[in-house]
């Protein structure tokens, strides 16, 4: 399949449902994902809804990135390192390549990039938070 530029939600849809597929199959980080989502096709749209408004703007996103995560990283027992937000960097670097080129796929990256930052930190404040 030729490789396009992102220019819509279709597009965001496509890399979303494209990246969690390998979140979900990955060895290492899928079952963080697979034990706390139970009901995938709102959480797909829920993250489709990000990532469109991250890069084209608009109506406001509706969640707590900061929230869901450090939940998670409390429920698996404060586990949850770089290690594994390299992991989805890889992946999601891996899926943006796979299907598309252009200026977008850059921003993309790079607001990856920062957002895999914020949450660690987010992360690790939680925990000192409460100790």
């Amino acid at each position: 399949m030729p490789k396009k530029n992102i220019e819509n939600r279709e597009d965001i849809s496509l890399l979303v449902r494209s990246f969690y597929d390998k979140i979900r199959a990955d060895k290492e980080i899928g079952p963080f994902f697979n034990e706390m989502i139970t009901d995938w096709v709102p959480h797909l749209e829920k993250l489709t809804d990000f990532w469109e408004i991250n890069l084209f703007g608009g109506k406001l996103y509706k969640g707590n990135p900061l929230e869901a995560h450090n939940k998670v990283d409390d429920h698996f027992g404060n586990t949850i390192s770089s290690n594994e937000f390299g992991i989805w960097l890889n992946l999601w670097f891996e899926t943006l390549e796979e299907h598309f080129e252009g200026e977008n796929v850059e921003i993309l990256k790079r607001r990856a990039r920062k957002m895999g930052t914020f949450l660690m930190v987010s992360i690790y404040e939680n925990r000192a938070k409460n100790k």
